[in-house]
């Protein structure tokens, strides 16, 4: 199971975090949000393991906008988290860089627009509706996801708190491929609870033994 951590800006969470091996870790490139990583030192990410994959979160950014930043941070992937058509993703994509595009979730309805996208990305997000893009905190109905009937596969999002890791375990689609754990890891916005990640990533790995 991929477990990526977003919202990340400050250099000692991501110092702590890179110690945990993450999949991956998401830089937020968006100046509306407390989370942003718009004045982070590329240098910090010189010390994640050549393993971990850096995502440059955008919100509703061009092309040429993106691009440099994928090169000054060393991104691996680029994440569309506003309303990107499916030829940014494309063209983005045709760089080597690995896209994730996210989608609102609040009804059934909500997944109709995924259709467009299939083979222009490598990863969806299923993330909670809100009135903005993402760290919301809260949850939708994951059940909603039976709706989804598309070949690529999907990182969960959305207020995924640290008691969830045995509902994560009892979570089946054909293609859910992992997690993206944010806000409720926090003790401030960009600042996490490295402890807490740490006790929530044993327990997803000690219930997936257990379950084997």
């Amino acid at each position: 199971m991929i477990i990526k951590c977003c919202g990340m800006n400050d250099p000692e969470s991501i110092r702590s975090l890179a110690a945990l091996r993450l999949d991956l870790m998401g830089f937020i490139f968006w100046s509306g949000t407390a989370r942003s990583a718009l004045q982070l030192d590329p240098a910090v990410l010189d010390e994640l393991p050549v393993s971990m994959g850096r995502v440059g979160v955008f919100v509703n950014e061009d092309y040429k906008t993106i691009l440099p930043v994928t090169g000054n941070y060393g991104l691996s992937h680029v994440q569309l988290h506003g309303q990107e058509s499916p030829e940014l993703c494309e063209r983005v994509r045709s760089t080597g860089l690995k896209v994730i595009k996210a989608f609102p979730i609040a009804g059934a309805e909500d997944l109709n627009a995924v259709a467009s996208y299939e083979g222009c990305c490598d990863y969806y997000l299923f993330d909670t509706k809100s009135l903005l893009p993402g760290g919301s905190g809260m949850q939708y109905d994951w059940s909603l996801l039976e709706h989804y009937k598309g070949t690529t596969p999907f990182l969960l999002s959305g207020g995924i708190a640290p008691q969830d890791a045995k509902r994560i375990l009892q979570f089946r689609h054909p293609q859910f491929a992992g997690i993206d754990i944010n806000s409720r890891f926090e003790t401030a916005p960009g600042v996490k609870d490295v402890s807490l990640i740490r006790q929530f990533i044993k327990e997803i790995n000690q219930q997936s033994k257990e379950n084997e």
